[in-house]
């Protein structure tokens, strides 16, 4: 058994030539390609590389994502890691063997994955290219096969230098498009070894008619090689993502499969028995083994050490560089046309100014372009307004633009203090209603342009016009409280943003947070200001999550735009927005561990978990500049407050427990987690 040279990893060292004007199908281009092609059923034939043995270590994760625009990173719901003995014997012929699976749930979930699911790709695809058994893409042509050099567009981009054991080495990117996107094909880019004409690496996705399972929205890929003995380019590095949404409501909840494996440890021409051959290509273990003592760590810290790979974004990175490469069409395998609403409290909800509120929208992409339009309305049973909006935007690569118009009734505040569905609960039951009301029309001009796959720039111009509007609904027991005069008049408001989003899971620091600047004219001028963040740390099995928010507007600053905290959501303990005016200021420090409690069964694959967290935390805010006519007003200097949260169901559930140092206030709250109050 002879020991495979261990390759280094591709490293890009540079741009050796800038890309030019794209140019699709130039002689060039499409020679590059024949000789890829080409090198490819020859290395079929080569009797050089005869057979080999590797071991492949991976990660798959199921993932749910949710909230408005599905901006926030996913969080994870089910984590296998898996360890597979994997055998290949030319020309075609493999066999992976799952040696070692464990799995945790760290979410309710009774998820199963394809088989192919656990393994890797041994020979980059082979002619035709197959995902889910076959249920969620079958025999789509790869563009290096005799059947796609007839089906694809081909353009040259950069060259890049890498870096393998054998020294330095070009590579030049091959950008790849359908010539019909009709066809279930690719959208991609191949990266291929100038000298002998060998993949490198591949990232693509699909165009939407490849996709058979219906609830697919997309399937994003990358395929790394590396280098080894100087002449065969197998795999090191493989990652796998497939989302998936409701087909027939465009909801904002999305579950994503994600993979992620690394190989390495090769044996080249190794003989390998016909009988190692039989049965289904990925044999083995056909379930985790929760307790297989075999791993060398505990798989929460198992994770943490993939957390940095797994979280670089590189898949909205990649599905950027496809839509790119798509241009204006639209790469959603969805329904170009569906109902739609943006949280379940956009079907229901209840609130003292409007009462029982019913409403509904929908989706529509005109044809295949990645123009939408979205309608939305909502009626009112106790106000009897009826609201709606309508948006259309197109999009480009990392850029939206987008055209908006609507009437609503809208919370004031910039920090959600309540779930939607609790809220809706507390106000109907009991009259407790967290939100302050201010009826808006506007009309908008946006873009939102991804700066990476953290960061986006949006900026937006337009008209607003602010209504005060009044209690009109009863509630079953107790009484509302009055809904402050919020009413401003109309103003040209102009916003930029600066979003940094979260790392993602299992991450050991990680800092997120927004900025934001506004101007609007009109019966008064003013400027206003705001950011927030959230800083994570890990210390041992610990967590500190800190968290801070800053707002400020000038003199002319109109009541809606005011700022205002205190009680729920943000500092438990203290007068519910008893403080606020033109400045704020919030921040809380939070220590998180958990302790073990008695798993409860919930049905055949959920429980309520076996830990729970507990995060004592102390928080403080300050107000001033008030405005007449509204509640809140100066905080007379700092407001602290100590308090405990608990966490449980798995975390889905938080108590918060909160005393105002300087008076002694107390004050409870329970909800569902902050986490999931987009979904509500």
């Amino acid at each position: 058994m002879r020991s495979a040279a261990r390759a280094a990893w591709v490293l890009f060292l540079g741009h050796v030539s800038p890309l030019a004007a794209q140019t699709w199908n130039a002689p060039a281009a499409l020679t590059l390609v024949r000789r890829a092609t080409e090198r490819r059923l020859e290395a079929q034939a080569d009797g050089s590389l005869s057979s080999y043995r590797t071991q492949a270590h991976g990660f798959v994760f199921f993932l749910a994502q949710v909230g408005e625009g599905l901006a926030e990173p996913p969080r994870l719901v089910k984590a296998d890691e898996l360890r597979v003995e994997v055998y290949w014997r030319a020309p075609d012929r493999s066999k992976q063997v799952i040696l070692g699976w464990r799995d945790g749930a760290f979410l309710p979930t009774d998820i199963n994955y394809h088989r192919d699911h656990l393994g890797i790709v041994t020979n980059n695809f082979g002619n035709v290219i197959r995902i889910g058994e076959g249920d969620e893409v079958r025999d789509v042509p790869h563009p290096l096969s005799p059947a796609g050099l007839t089906a694809y567009d081909y353009a040259l981009g950069d060259s890049l230098a890498i870096r393998t054991a054998a020294g330095r080495t070009v590579v030049r990117e091959v950008q790849v498009r359908p010539r019909s996107f009709a066809r279930p094909l690719v959208v991609g880019t191949l990266y291929l070894d100038v000298a002998t004409a060998q993949l490198v690496r591949f990232r693509f996705s699909f165009t939407p008619p490849a996709y058979l399972d219906k609830q697919l929205e997309d399937i994003s890929i990358v395929l790394e090689n590396a280098l080894y003995e100087q002449r065969y380019w197998l795999p090191y590095r493989q990652e796998v993502e497939i989302r998936r949404r409701t087909r027939w409501l465009d909801f904002p909840a999305r579950g994503i499969i994600r993979g992620r494996w690394e190989i390495e440890g090769y044996d080249l021409n190794v003989p390998l028995p016909d009988g190692l051959f039989a049965g289904p290509a990925i044999g083995g273990l056909a379930r985790p083994r929760p307790a297989d003592s075999t791993w060398n760590t505990p798989l929460a810290e198992a994770l943490a050490g993939v957390a940095s790979p797994v979280n670089k974004q590189d898949m909205d990175a990649l599905r950027v560089e496809v839509e790119r490469i798509a241009g204006a069409r639209a790469l959603s395998g969805l329904p170009s046309r569906r109902l739609a609403a943006g949280s379940l409290s956009d079907l229901v909800h209840v609130n003292r100014v409007q009462g029982l509120t019913l409403g509904f929208g929908a989706v529509a992409r005109l044809g295949a372009s990645r123009v939408q339009l979205r309608p939305s309305v909502a009626y009112g049973t106790s106000d009897h307004r009826l609201m709606g909006e309508l948006r259309v935007s197109a999009g480009l690569g990392g850029t939206e633009v987008s055209l908006s118009a609507a009437r609503r009734v809208a919370d004031f505040s910039d920090l959600p203090v309540v779930s939607p569905v609790v809220n809706s609960l507390a106000a109907q039951e009991g009259g407790a209603d967290y939100g302050d009301y201010v009826l808006l029309h506007t009309a908008l001009a946006g873009a939102r342009h991804r700066l990476s796959g953290r960061t986006t720039l949006a900026i937006s111009a337009g008209v607003e016009e602010s209504r005060s509007v009044a209690v009109r609904a009863t509630p079953a027991t107790g009484s509302y409280r009055p809904n402050p005069a919020l009413g401003s008049g109309s103003y040209g408001v102009t916003r930029i943003e600066l979003e940094r989003a979260s790392g993602g899971i299992a991450v050991r620091q990680d800092l997120q947070g927004r900025l934001a600047v506004e101007g609007g004219n009109g019966p008064t001028d003013y400027v206003r200001a705001t950011a927030e963040g959230r800083w994570l740390t890990v210390l041992g099995s610990h967590q500190l999550v800190t968290r801070a928010y800053l707002g400020a507007g000038t003199g002319g600053l109109p009541p809606h735009r005011s700022f205002a905290i205190g009680g729920r959501g943000t500092l438990v303990g203290e007068p519910f927005r008893a403080y606020g005016g033109r400045e704020v200021a919030l921040a809380q420090v939070e220590w998180r561990f958990e302790l073990p409690v008695p798993a409860l069964p919930l049905g055949s694959f959920a429980s309520t978990g076996r830990t729970m967290t507990v995060a004592p935390f102390l928080a403080a805010g300050a107000a001033g500049g008030p405005i007449d006519g509204l509640p809140w007003g100066r905080s007379d200097g700092v407001r602290p407050v100590a308090g405990l949260a608990l966490e449980w169901f798995m975390r889905l559930i938080r108590v918060e427990a909160g005393v105002g140092l300087r008076d002694g206030g107390f004050g409870v709250t329970v909800d569902v987690n902050r986490d999931w109050w987009g979904l509500l």
